[in-house]
């Protein structure tokens, strides 16, 4: 699956749904999703949060195998920025 891939599926999640502040998926190299102003996109740009993850781990925490918190605590996900914002995504998608 690819970034765009994902993207149109977190896109499709925020149908109906509000949430505050911008956010930013960081794969490194494979690049970024970015959530702003409702939408979900691979343009890069500076965000209230940014979130350092492998494509293959957003794949599974978008996919619910892998839990946020469990995955901090792994080191496979870091969050930079406001916190607020990373804990709002969580009810956002989940």
């Amino acid at each position: 699956m690819t970034l765009t891939d994902l993207a149109d599926r977190i896109r499709a999640a925020l149908v109906g749904k509000s949430f505050d502040g911008s956010l930013k998926f960081d794969c490194g190299d494979d690049g970024v999703i970015v959530l702003a102003d409702g939408d979900a996109s691979t343009d890069d740009r500076d965000t209230d949060c940014t979130i350092r993850i492998t494509q293959d781990n957003l794949t599974k925490l978008l996919s619910g195998n892998l839990n946020p918190m469990t995955g901090v605590m792994m080191g496979k996900l870091k969050v930079s920025g406001d916190m607020g914002v990373a804990m709002g995504l969580g009810k956002l998608l989940g």
